[in-house]
């Protein structure tokens, strides 16, 4: 068994998630401790408890005695096993974090599995649901994932109810991700959507995100959501920069007290930043797309204007359970990283 230290590094919820993740895809029992512990509720929030959930559920694991609040608990997994899911976070807790436990399993099971996952979609501390639909899922598929997603209903802070339900086809081989220059610019998507608000907020946000542009003209998708669409009030924006080879993303939730036009800001700025800086990814992708790259025997590349403390850490717990190796260099403003990996998928025969 394999104790992790999960007040190292962010020390937050990720960091118990992408550990039960790694654990059941290596077959190795691990004991967490420290969980959230410097957070202001420290232990496992809805979000994650549900994510530990999960994962258990698709791998058959032991799990007894995990609960809402416990800052430590033992991790025996078992073997993957391909179905329909379905779980329920029971608050506004996040089901993108929820799905990022999860899909790395799904890909592994061997056959079909199908997720329903309630929640919600768009909330502060988390990626909104439209990164993780245009940004996220189209730089697994060139990885050689097959999601098929569907947005049943959209929910928000404070009641969730969201409903998200995944199609995954087994993946035969992962591919490493090698992006090593962005290329030209080709298109800048707008994502933009509000539920149970005035029509006004979408283009507010929109039109403060182009501004940020430098002249380059947005595409947008505009959703202006009822009640039989979404749950609460809420929304968001998501900028998503196509470019020769790569696809970087910027992402804002809208929050009460917020004018729409600093979260349109907000956005713009940060995908301008990206796309400046010649990044090949954007700073939340580098480090969600971390574990799948572990999963991928070989090179993966990819260079990013800063690797965050959340990359620092899952590169550190994916050190201690996979055959890996990496190297960052710094490159002008950028920095270069390679990881390298040996991991070669085990069948459930091959276990003892």
């Amino acid at each position: 068994m394999i104790e992790i230290d999960c007040s190292y590094g962010e020390g937050g919820g990720q960091l118990a998630r992408t550990a039960v993740a790694a654990a059941a895809l290596t077959r190795t029992p691990v004991r967490l401790r420290h969980i959230r512990e410097r957070r202001v509720n420290p232990g496992l929030a809805p979000q994650h408890l549900t994510a530990v959930h999960a994962v258990a559920d698709l791998c058959g694991a032991d799990v007894a005695g995990i609960a809402l609040g416990v800052t430590e608990f033992d991790f025996y997994p078992g073997e993957l096993c391909a179905g329909n899911y379905n779980w329920d976070v029971g608050t506004a807790g996040s089901i993108p974090l929820v799905l990022q436990a999860a899909l790395p399993l799904a890909i592994s099971c061997g056959g079909a599995v199908n997720i329903r996952v309630t929640g919600g979609t768009d909330v502060r501390a988390a990626p909104p649901l439209d990164y993780f639909l245009h940004v996220f899922l189209p730089l697994l598929a060139r990885m050689g994932m097959n999601v098929k997603a569907t947005v049943v209903r959209r929910g928000y802070y404070p009641r969730g109810g969201g409903i998200v339900e995944l199609e995954v086809t087994p993946a035969q081989t992962l591919h490493p991700l090698s992006i090593e220059s962005a290329g030209t610019l080709q298109t800048i998507m707008a994502y933009a959507h509000v539920a149970n608000l005035p029509q006004h907020i979408v283009e507010r946000m929109c039109t403060a995100a182009a501004s940020c542009m430098q002249g380059i003209p947005l595409q947008m998708s505009q959703q202006i959501l009822g009640p039989d669409q979404a749950i609460g009030r809420g929304g968001g924006l998501t900028l998503v920069a196509c470019t020769e080879h790569a696809l970087l993303g910027s992402a804002v939730t809208a929050e009460r007290g917020i004018p729409a036009e600093q979260l349109g800001t907000q956005a713009g700025q940060a995908l301008s930043s990206e796309l400046l800086s010649g990044a090949t990814l954007d700073i939340h992708a580098a480090d969600q797309l971390l574990l799948y790259m572990a999963l991928a025997r070989g090179m993966s590349t990819f260079r990013v204007r800063e690797l965050s403390l959340h990359a620092h850490t899952a590169l550190w717990l994916l050190e201690q359970l996979f055959p890996l190796h990496y190297r960052m260099t710094q490159q002008g403003a950028l920095i270069s990283v390679e990881l390298y990996s040996s991991y070669e998928r085990r069948f459930d025969s091959e276990f003892p």
